[in-house]
């Protein structure tokens, strides 16, 4: 082979492999939105904080990416601030108090929650312990009786959350003694 013909391909094969970068596309096994369901022209790249903006207390559904790609979206939100530092009062990545960072990766999501554990326990729908998916909220009894530490569930037995303990966001499990002894309920908002 000639080394005209080995450039050409080298070329093509570089040309080929970028592809997805220069158009656009979403690499699989990425979740993609579903084809738009009414004759309305469809929304130019917005971005799911853009479109949607629902009532707080309503389970959501996302009307561009739907609900589990919304859970995908969640959860790779939280998981993205592990290591970001506990703050007293905190709500954005400068440093997170546990109510703090499950408003701020939610609202990074277009979902609006309230501020305070309290109030982040009578959102959406109740859901047994053995049933939570990625996305639910779960909450224990710390400092406090009652609801005073909320994470977010990433799937199987582990949670993220802003823990004071060791002084940043980190991903833990349900099952361990400390945490499943504490477990006072779980909340689906997605």
């Amino acid at each position: 082979m000639s080394r005209w013909a080995s450039y050409a391909i080298v070329i093509s094969i570089a040309a080929l492999s970028g592809a997805c970068a220069s158009t656009g596309a979403t690499p699989k096994p990425f979740p993609t939105p579903a084809p738009p369901t009414s004759a309305a022209p469809p929304t130019s790249a917005a971005t799911p904080s853009s479109v949607l903006r629902p009532p707080s207390s309503k389970k959501v559904e996302n009307p561009v990416y739907g609900p589990a790609a919304l859970r995908y979206n969640v959860t790779g939100t939280a998981l993205n601030l592990r290591g970001t530092p506990y703050k007293n009062g905190g709500s954005d990545p400068s440093g997170f108090d546990c109510s703090g960072f499950v408003k701020y990766v939610f609202e990074q999501n277009g979902i609006s929650v309230p501020r305070t554990v309290g109030d982040q326990f009578r959102l959406g729908q109740a859901v047994d312990a053995g049933q939570v998916e990625p996305g639910d909220l779960v909450f224990f009894t710390t400092v406090t009786p009652g609801a005073s530490h909320v994470g977010i569930v990433i799937g199987g037995d582990e949670f993220v959350h802003a823990p004071s303990s060791t002084g940043q966001v980190r991903v833990e499990r349900l099952s361990a003694s400390y945490w499943s002894s504490r477990l006072i309920g779980a909340r689906r908002l997605l």
